[in-house]
C-alpha cells in the first residue's frame, strides 16, 4: 500500500471521526435550536405583517458586526444585510436591509415582505441575473444571553429589480453552519467550511458543495488531494478562470474537559476544475505556496475581490490567552494577494500631498496605468507600529496593535517646503484611517474598496462600530471618511447591572429598543458630548485635549479606586481611537 495507502485510511478515519462528532452536536444542540426556533417563528410573523414595500431615507445603520455588505451589480450602490450587536448583556440579531448610494453618500432602509429570519455570519454574494440578485446563505441566531445558538441551513435570493425576498428549498443542502464562505464560481455558488456550535460542543467544517443557478440543485463536491483542515472564516476567492482559493480561518479543538485550544491557519489551497465540459465536476485541491510578504496570523479579518485580479485581507485581531490576560492584537493593515503571480504584499499608502511635493522638485511622476503597481512597491524602510496598551479595571491587559506604513523613501524636508505646504493647507497630521477592528464588512465597487463597522475589545468591553471609510485602490493616496464614529452610540452594560427587557426585545434588537436603552442608561457619556475641532486649533491640541475628555470619563467609569496610570492607560487609547476621524 505504501505512504499513499497510509494517507488514504488516515483521511477516512478522520472522516469517521468527523461525522461521530458531527451526531454527537447535532444531538445535543437539538433541543437549544427546538427553544429558538419558537423565538424564531415569532419573529417571523412579525414580518409577515409587513405587505408592501417601503423604502425611506434614514441615518445611518447602527453599530454592528458580522453582517454583509455587497456591491449591487449594475448600480453604484452597496447593499447592508443582517448582523449582530452585544451591548455587554443581551445579544441583538437583525435581518434589515439598508442601500448605501455611493454618489449621494446617503443611507436609505429597505422593508421587503417575508425576509429571511435574523441572522449574523452568513454569506451574501451577488449575479447580475435578471436586473442583480442578493443570494444568502446559512448564518447563526442567538439567544439574548448569547449562551445558545441556531445555525440556519437555508437559501434565499433578493430579486433587487423586483424587491422581492424568495426562499429557495432544494433538497441536499449543506448542513447548518456559520462562518462558513461562499463564492460565485461561474454558474455555481461554493461553499466551504464553517462551524456548528451548540452550547457544549462544536464541529468545524471543511466539506464542499455547490449550488447550479440554473438548475436550482445542490451537490457535495468530493475533490480529490489534500485540501484544507476544518476551519471557518478564511479567505475565499473565485479567479477568473474558475478555480477557489483558500487562505487562513480559525479552528479549535477541545484537548480536554473544558479546555479547547484554537488555531490561526496560515495555509494556502487551491480548488481547480480540472478538465472542461462533462469533466467539469471533477475538482482537485492541491497547497499553494505564495511567494511575497504574507499577512501576520490573525481570525476576523474581512475578505474582498479588488481589480487587477487581487484579492484583498484586511483587519482582525490576534489573541493570545495567558493565564491572567488575554491580549488581543487588533489590526488595521490592508493585503494583496495577486492571484496570476501567486503573490502576497502589503498595501501602501502614498499620500496625496507627499505627491505634489515630488513633482514640485522635478522628479519624474509615474503614469496613471502604472496606479496598480503603486500598491505593490516595496515596502518602506520602518513601519511605524502604534501599540496601544490598556489595563482594564479588573486587570485585562488589551493590546491594540496599528501599523501605519509610511511612503517608500523618507527624506528630511527643507524650510521652504514646510512653508510651501502651510500656504497650501497646513502641516499634515495623522493619516485619517479606519481604527483596528475585526469582523468588519467590507465591499468593493468601481476600484474603491469600502470597510464598514466591525468590533474590537478593551479589556471585557466590546466597542461595536458603525463608522464607513473608503480607499481608492487605483491612486492608493488615502482613506476617506464617510461616515464617522460617535463615541455617544457607544452603550455598555456591566454584568451587575440590572435589564428588565425581556427576551423578545433583546433578541429582536431593533432600533428603538436601542435608543431607549441608551436614555435609560446612568452613563456619563450623555451628558457631556466628545469634543468638535475648534476653529484654529492643529491635530496636536485636539488630540490632548480630546484626551482630557477620556481622562475624565474613565475615571467616571473606573471609581475612585482605580489607580491613576490605568485611568491614563484607558482613557489614552479611547481618545487616539476616537478622534482619528476628526483629526
Amino acid at each position: 500500500m505504501g505512504k499513499k495507502g497510509k494517507r488514504d485510511k488516515k483521511g477516512k478515519g478522520a472522516e469517521k471521526t468527523a461525522a461521530k462528532m458531527e451526531k454527537k452536536v447535532s444531538r445535543r444542540s437539538k433541543k437549544e435550536e427546538e427553544d429558538l426556533e419558537a423565538l424564531i417563528a415569532e419573529f417571523q410573523s412579525l414580518d409577515a405583517k409587513k405587505t408592501q414595500v417601503i423604502e425611506s431615507s434614514c441615518p445611518p445603520p447602527s453599530p454592528r458586526l458580522n453582517g454583509s455588505l455587497s456591491a449591487h451589480p449594475e448600480r453604484d450602490e452597496l447593499i447592508l444585510f443582517g448582523g449582530e450587536y452585544f451591548n455587554g448583556q443581551k445579544t441583538y440579531l437583525y435581518n434589515d436591509l439598508y442601500i448605501y448610494n455611493i454618489r449621494k453618500n446617503s443611507w436609505s432602509k429597505l422593508e421587503i415582505p417575508n425576509p429571511p429570519p435574523r441572522r449574523c455570519a452568513h454569506q451574501a454574494a451577488v449575479v447580475p441575473t435578471a436586473g442583480g440578485q442578493l443570494w444568502i446563505f446559512g448564518g447563526e441566531f442567538a439567544s439574548p444571553n448569547g449562551e445558545q445558538f441556531y445555525h440556519y441551513k437555508d437559501l434565499w435570493v433578493l430579486h433587487l429589480a423586483t424587491k422581492t425576498w424568495e426562499q429557495i428549498k432544494a433538497s441536499g443542502a449543506p448542513s447548518g453552519r456559520s462562518g462558513h464562505r461562499m463564492v460565485v464560481c461561474k454558474r455555481q455558488l461554493i461553499i466551504f467550511g464553517g462551524f456548528h456550535e451548540s452550547a457544549r460542543d462544536y464541529i468545524y467544517y471543511n466539506d464542499v458543495y455547490a449550488f447550479n443557478l440554473d438548475s436550482f440543485t445542490w451537490s457535495k463536491l468530493a475533490p480529490a488531494g489534500i485540501g484544507p483542515a476544518p476551519r471557518s472564516g478564511c479567505q475565499m476567492t473565485a479567479s477568473p478562470e474558475g478555480s477557489i482559493i483558500i487562505y487562513g480561518g480559525y479552528s479549535k479543538q477541545r484537548i480536554k474537559k473544558d479546555v479547547d485550544k484554537g488555531t490561526l491557519h496560515t495555509d494556502m489551497f487551491l480548488l481547480k476544475a480540472e478538465g472542461v465540459g462533462k469533466e467539469e465536476d471533477r475538482w482537485t485541491w492541491s497547497r499553494l505556496s505564495p511567494s511575497g510578504v504574507k499577512p501576520p496570523p490573525r481570525s476576523g479579518f474581512s475578505v474582498a475581490v479588488g481589480p487587477g485580479n487581487r484579492s484583498l485581507l484586511f483587519g482582525g485581531v490576534h489573541d493570545e490567552e495567558e493565564e491572567e490576560s488575554l491580549e488581543g492584537d487588533f489590526f488595521n493593515d490592508l493585503y494583496c494577494y495577486d492571484m496570476g503571480k501567486n503573490r502576497w504584499f502589503p498595501a501602501q499608502l502614498k499620500g496625496p500631498k507627499s505627491e505634489k511635493r515630488k513633482r514640485r522638485r522635478g522628479k519624474q511622476v509615474e503614469t496613471e496605468n502604472a496606479g496598480d503597481e503603486e500598491m505593490e512597491q516595496r515596502p518602506p524602510q520602518g513601519p511605524l507600529e502604534i501599540i496601544k496598551e490598556v489595563v482594564a479595571e479588573d486587570g485585562t491587559i488589551m493590546t491594540i496593535k496599528q501599523v501605519i506604513s509610511g511612503p517608500a523613501e523618507e527624506k528630511e524636508r527643507s524650510e521652504s517646503e514646510e512653508e510651501e505646504e502651510e500656504e497650501e493647507g497646513g502641516a499634515l497630521g495623522p493619516p485619517v484611517e479606519p481604527c483596528p477592528r475585526s469582523n468588519a464588512m467590507v465591499a468593493v465597487k468601481h476600484g474603491v474598496l469600502f470597510v464598514y463597522g466591525g468590533m474590537f475589545e478593551v479589556g471585557d468591553r466590546q466597542f461595536t462600530l458603525s463608522d464607513l471609510h473608503s480607499i481608492d485602490l487605483h491612486k492608493m493616496e488615502e482613506w476617506k471618511v464617510l461616515v464617522e464614529m460617535d463615541p455617544k452610540a457607544q452603550e455598555w452594560l456591566e454584568e451587575s447591572e440590572s435589564d428588565e427587557e425581556d427576551d423578545v426585545e433583546g433578541a429582536e434588537g431593533g432600533e428603538e429598543e436601542e435608543e431607549s436603552s441608551e436614555e435609560e442608561s446612568e452613563d456619563d457619556e450623555g451628558e457631556e458630548h466628545h469634543p468638535a475641532v475648534e476653529s484654529g486649533e492643529n491635530p496636536e491640541e485636539y488630540l490632548a485635549r480630546t484626551e482630557q475628555y477620556w481622562i475624565k470619563l474613565a475615571r467616571s467609569h473606573m471609581g475612585p479606586e482605580a489607580k491613576e496610570k490605568k485611568v491614563v492607560k484607558v482613557a489614552h487609547a479611547m481618545a487616539k481611537t476616537f478622534c482619528e476621524d476628526s483629526v
